[in-house]
């Protein structure tokens, strides 16, 4: 995200955008990826309340959400797309309240990937991560990423 000091991602927060709401998709390559027709959309509040529940130590990813939102809806599949904006636009809202926070950090992208587009990026993903015990590992040496080592140890079932 750009100009994030400009925006009030709290605002964004609460705005449904009229979700939640489902689409029926037509593409094949689409169909086969996801395992259906029947996409949800979840929207973003519900990203916010789902990642409050990860408690200290534990971890998600965007994936785990989006698979959790599905069966929760009886949809095939959540939109992956707004996935990703709305968890960034979860953590940003929490980096402006001063009170109130979502352990945002707890949340990764696949495979156990530390997001850059959270607010510090991930030196302070990373920061916080590591003060609740996880250890993190760098991959790559052009193209960096951070991950937490051994993710899957730390998963929190979402029900």
């Amino acid at each position: 995200m750009a100009n994030e000091d400009k925006k009030d991602f709290n605002a964004m927060l609460r705005d449904s955008k009229d979700m939640p709401k489902f689409q029926t998709i037509t593409d094949q390559k689409s169909i086969e990826k996801y395992g259906g027709d029947r996409m949800y959309f979840a929207p973003p509040i519900e990203y916010d309340r789902i990642m409050r529940t990860i408690p200290y130590g534990r971890l998600t990813t965007v994936g785990d959400i989006r698979q959790f939102f599905a069966r929760q809806s009886g949809a095939d599949f959540t939109e992956p797309i707004t996935a990703g904006i709305f968890v960034s636009i979860a953590a940003w809202a929490s980096f402006q309240r001063t009170e109130d926070e979502t352990p945002y950090w707890r949340t990764l992208k696949a495979g156990g990937e530390l997001n850059p587009k959270y607010p510090g990026g991930v030196e302070d993903q990373k920061e916080k991560l590591e003060a609740e015990g996880h250890t993190i590992i760098k991959k790559g040496r052009i193209n960096i990423r951070y991950y937490v080592e051994d993710y899957e140890n730390s998963i929190f079932p979402l029900e």
